[in-house]
């Protein structure tokens, strides 16, 4: 009998000798004939920011593992945003190190190297072996796609302890075993006592500001993704009926077919909220039913292949038709949203975004006789009230994260603008809880967002995923056009 190897499960039988030496022999090769990635050019440039960055310094990117569901069950593993965009590389337990050269850095990605039948390993191990998971690609394979040096993982170990921690920065809270090697440094404040970042949270910082700016590579991913995520919204709609009920679980499942046909997956748990559950933000349970004159609120996206995800709202009439007052809190909604796009250029700061589509929803909740106060009061910075009934910002980055570049420093995201080639949401919304006393009956329960995924060009913005419509009319029309068309193959 032999002893277990790396990935092989407790309850895994120890085979005899005999059943080894069968297993070992009568295998044919199974060369591939790989050839370089299209965004392995881009990764490289990127890799040449971060090096100008940090000169002389050694820079640990990892990109995490597998992490545990259940027992020997695994979730599926999605590579981390910053690794994958540094290197290409979407399987796990990768670390890119950038050494220092003198002029630059040398970037070398540690991977884990494939076992051919070479090793036992093809057979016996579960999460490694290629009987198991698959063909995986030899180092030489990987180097020739990614364009970059890959070398054994196992070799990183001795590399890692050759480091003092003033050499190095390391993107912590992806690779627990990565962030045990090295200590935690503190926090501080500088002379006129603000607080300064620690090294390794300077590096994150640096790797989410370098992301908010889209390369033509990656606006196509986003392209992708999101014209993926509008078929899948246009088959919820062919299967939605008029009259009767379905369960919120079967939209978010015909969607989730969409997202996993023609991408990776789904880029966030689907929201699927009829009726009041609308008015819930974070609604993913899913586990009501339509109803024929309420409405539904859907927030869903597709992640692609390469992890760029979509991120769109919709609340469209289950019955087909807006009610009147449904109608008018949508066009309100609509308002706003459009009031944000139009002022979004190079230049423009996110906070003017989030005030101009916040003084619409107030105006709006004023006309509805909602508002306590006058709209200036209501929006001022002592009082706020308006967003008992508006809960959230304007909107986001978007990019390898839905919600993308969330490391930056205030002054580059928040508190700062919006430049050429970032990627946002713009998604107003207006929720009336069931239980609000504050509000005249007829709006309790009812919840509307309105989310488009919009580039910042040179003069404006161009909303990427247009394909859906927007006005109360046009989703009308549309819901009965998709109707119309009966539910197609998600192939």
């Amino acid at each position: 009998m032999t002893e277990k190897k790396p990935g092989e499960r407790p309850h895994d039988p120890q085979f005899p000798q005999k059943f080894l030496e069968f297993m070992r022999s009568g295998w044919g090769p199974s060369d591939l004939d790989v050839a370089e990635l299209e965004q392995a050019p881009y990764c490289a440039r990127r890799r040449e920011a971060v090096s100008a960055a940090f000169p002389g310094e050694v820079i640990v990117v990892p990109t995490g593992e597998e992490k545990v569901r259940a027992n020997d069950t695994h979730y599926r593993f999605r590579a981390c945003s910053d690794f994958a965009w540094l290197t290409g590389d979407l399987d796990p337990e990768g670390v890119l190190v950038l050494h220092p050269n003198g002029s630059g850095h040398d970037a070398v990605l540690y991977r884990r190297p494939r076992k051919g039948t070479d090793s036992d390993e093809f057979f016996r191990s579960a999460k490694y072996g290629e009987l198991w998971i698959g063909r995986k690609n030899s180092l030489e394979e990987a180097s020739t796609m990614l364009g970059i040096e890959c070398r054994d993982l196992e070799g990183l170990e001795s590399v890692l302890d050759d480091l003092s921690r003033s050499q190095v920065r390391v993107l912590r809270g992806v690779d627990a075993d990565v962030d045990a090697r090295f200590e935690v440094e503190q926090a501080g404040t500088d002379a006129d006592g603000k607080p300064v970042r620690s090294r390794d949270q300077e590096l994150a910082s640096v790797l989410s500001e370098l992301r908010l700016t889209k390369d033509t590579w990656e606006l196509a991913q986003l392209q992708d993704a999101i014209d993926a995520t509008v078929r899948g919204f246009e088959d919820v709609a062919r299967i939605l009926p008029a009259t009767g009920s379905i369960p919120e679980r079967l939209i978010e499942g015909v969607f989730g077919t969409r997202a996993r046909v023609e991408g990776n997956g789904l880029g966030y748990d689907s929201i699927v909220g009829a009726g009041s559950h609308a008015t819930t933000l974070h609604w993913i349970t899913n586990d009501g039913r339509t109803t024929p004159g309420e409405l539904i609120l859907m927030d869903m996206g597709v992640e692609n292949d390469h992890l760029y995800t979509a991120d769109v709202t919709r609340t469209i009439p289950v019955s087909g038709e807006f009610t009147p007052l449904q109608r008018q809190v949508y066009d309100i909604v609509h308002a706003s949203q459009q009031a944000g796009m139009d002022v979004i250029k190079p230049g423009t700061e996110f906070q003017e975004i989030h005030q101009t589509c916040m003084r619409v929803l107030a105006e709006g909740l004023h006309d509805l006789g909602v508002l306590p106060v006058p709209v200036d009061e209501a929006l001022s910075k002592d009082s706020l009230v308006y967003r008992r009934w508006t809960l959230h910002g304007f909107g986001h980055m978007l990019g390898l994260d839905v919600h993308d570049c969330a490391a930056s420093r205030p002054e580059h995201y928040y508190r700062g603008r919006v430049e050429e080639n970032y990627v946002l949401t713009v998604e107003p919304g207006l929720y009336f809880q069931a239980n609000d006393e504050l509000v005249p009956e007829e709006l309790r329960g009812v919840g509307i967002r309105i989310e488009d995924d919009v580039r910042v060009t040179a003069e404006g913005c161009e909303n990427l995923s247009a394909g859906l419509p927007r006005t109360a009319e046009d989703v009308e029309e549309w819901l009965a056009a998709q109707r119309e068309a009966g539910p197609r193959s998600a192939t």
